[in-house]
């Protein structure tokens, strides 16, 4: 539980009473969850203006979490999706999020059958960050058989789905990471990598169609250097600075070129969550999964994501 904003010291362990799960609800035991940069934001109430969606003063919602995986217990009668028994996985965090508990009570819409090839560990890393990698490079980035595409920022949860997804779509993908990471996301089908602490892609000579920006720091600027006529550049994550620039700036760049230069925030939904089960259940994308924690471990878990050096995603199994 959260009540206030601050560190990972601020949560507390408590017991609740069990949700009862309303008419169009689904009663969802769980076994995984997993930590994203919006679990960060709800706890630590910053970037400030994120206190508009989460609460001014203290924390709208009181138990975090965004994505889950586990076995539907009960439904509402008007669910027609599921049944008890049924596997499932759902990013909460347009519901109440509460991810980060032994049950919770959803929208049917929120969930989706969990693929049968994967354990709930991993089903639990794919919501958020694998739809945010989707969302960027087919919705705002209009990926394309055949085009070059940079992650930059390609280790990291929406990274190592980023690399794995533009794959699927036929790109040649260059990942960018740190030397530690190297072999990680060449193992996950990335064509070539570069170390960002050897050389610096915006420096080189390539240019790109598609440049995803997922972590790290790069004036747009430079980002623009590196794209080919008519690129895109899409920003999901990032240095504050790098946010700033991509709302600010990036519209005039795109209206003074060729070059499309935004930002983009994942919006939940139920269609790209199946279209991500579809993807695991091919064997196009595997989760790659840095760390498990324990659910009593979740101030540990967090303090390690703080330290922004996963690779892959963090998960807390229940």
């Amino acid at each position: 539980m959260c009540y206030k904003y601050g560190s990972p010291d601020v949560l507390e362990m408590l017991e609740v009473e069990k949700p009862t799960p309303e008419d169009n609800q689904v009663l969802v035991k769980i076994h995984a969850a997993s930590v994203n940069y919006g679990n960060l934001v709800l706890l630590r109430g910053e970037p400030l203006l994120a206190r508009f969606a989460f609460g001014l003063l203290k924390p709208k919602y009181s138990i975090p979490g965004g994505d889950i995986a586990g076995r539907v217990e009960a439904v509402g009668k008007y669910v027609k999706q599921f049944q008890p028994g049924d596997e499932v996985f759902g990013d909460l965090s347009s519901c109440g999020w509460s991810g980060f508990a032994e049950y919770v009570a959803v929208p049917e819409n929120a969930l989706a059958i969990k693929p049968a090839n994967i354990s709930f560990v991993e089903a639990a890393a794919v919501p958020m960050a694998g739809v945010t990698a989707l969302q960027g490079l087919r919705d705002k980035g209009k990926i394309q058989s055949g085009q070059k595409v940079l992650i930059n920022g390609a280790s990291g949860g929406v990274g190592t789905f980023a690399v794995q997804i533009a794959k699927s779509f036929g790109a040649e993908v260059t990942a960018v990471c740190s030397t530690r990471n190297v072999d990680i996301v060449q193992s996950i089908g990335a064509a070539h990598v570069i170390d960002y602490t050897k050389e610096d892609f915006t420096k080189k000579a390539e240019r790109y169609d598609l440049i995803l920006a997922v972590n790290g720091y790069k004036p747009i600027s430079a980002y623009k250097r590196s794209l080919n006529p008519k690129g895109n550049y899409v920003m999901v994550g990032g240095a504050g600075a790098q946010l700033t620039q991509a709302m600010v700036l990036g519209p005039w760049h795109s209206f003074i070129s060729n070059k499309k230069m935004g930002t983009m925030l994942q919006s939940a939904n139920q269609k790209d969550l199946i279209f991500m089960k579809e993807l695991l259940e091919a064997g196009k994308v595997k989760p790659v999964i840095d760390r498990c924690y324990k659910f009593s471990e979740v101030p540990d878990a967090f303090r390690y994501f703080e330290e922004g050096h996963a690779q892959g995603k963090v998960v807390i199994t229940v």
